[in-house]
């Protein structure tokens, strides 16, 4: 390997989520800032939780329900 091409590794690099939650790993980062962890993500949670960005979930409920009334 060729010397001082590598970035350098950081054992204990902080980790903070938007939940609060922090939690140390190995990164090349010495901090690193995250929107889902394994604390707030449905996936572990069993919540289902929806981001609605600009009434788009209240759109597509509209076009569903709109889409359900003309095939019958």
């Amino acid at each position: 390997m060729r010397a001082e091409i590598h970035p350098t590794w950081h054992a204990d690099a902080v980790v903070h989520c938007l939940c609060g939650n922090t939690f140390r790993t190995g990164s090349t980062l010495a901090e690193l800032k995250t929107e889902v962890c394994s604390v707030c993500h449905p996936f572990f949670t069993g919540q289902q939780r929806i981001v609605d960005t600009g009434g788009q979930v209240e759109r597509f409920q509209k076009r569903l329900t709109k889409s359900r009334t003309t095939l019958k």
